[in-house]
């Protein structure tokens, strides 16, 4: 459903508690139109549920190529986000690289604690206000984070060359996702159907 939007939206004003309900009342002006069937609804024109599966096998996919980068260093995903951006952003405060995480103070500290003690990060204090830490990847940490977003960049290119992947939505996600994982993506999406169906 777009944002700003509610299933009431279009529907005529509603004056009395047995209209707001959807009940019939006898003396009452007719009532509004019935609500709508679950095939005008707009999330599930979109194949919702099928798109929530193949974001979350895409999303797998996505991260799991830096993930065996950052494994070799002992790191996880939060280091990869925190080098991300300070990459991107030299000179980031802490409160600001806490605003785009939206992570705790201590776990932010513990992300840094590695990254700043093995050389991939350096912090310096601000020019006009000594308190604060301003954040830069060193030579080893831009090596890093630009390693990280090469494999991402490639999974992101080869899925928009896919022959479907600007059909829709969805096939771009299936592009997204690992080539031999795809038949097995698919069997497992087809069972679900299939599950409501046999429970109808």
């Amino acid at each position: 459903m777009p944002p700003g939007r509610s299933p009431r939206d279009g529907l005529p004003p509603v004056t009395s508690s047995a209209q707001r309900d959807g009940a019939v009342v006898s003396g009452l002006s007719s009532p509004g139109p019935a609500p709508a069937s679950r095939a005008a609804d707009p999330a599930h024109a979109l194949g919702s549920d099928d798109l929530i599966e193949l974001l979350f096998f895409a999303y797998r996919d996505f991260v799991g190529d830096p993930d065996r980068i950052l494994s070799a260093y002992g790191f996880g995903r939060a280091h990869h986000r925190v080098l991300h951006f300070v990459d991107r952003y030299p000179g980031l405060t802490i409160a600001e690289l806490l605003d785009i995480l939206r992570i705790t103070k201590q776990s932010l500290n513990r992300v840094l604690k590695d990254l700043i003690g093995q050389g991939y990060v350096a912090q310096k204090t601000g020019p006009s206000d000594r308190r604060q830490r301003l954040l830069y990847c060193t030579p080893s940490g831009a090596e890093l984070a630009a390693d990280l977003t090469r494999v991402q960049a490639r999974r992101l290119a080869r899925a928009l060359a896919a022959p479907d992947a600007l059909g829709s939505p969805e096939d771009f996600l299936m592009a997204m996702i690992e080539p031999e994982d795809r038949a097995a993506v698919r069997r497992l999406m087809a069972r679900r159907g299939t599950a409501a169906g046999g429970g109808a």
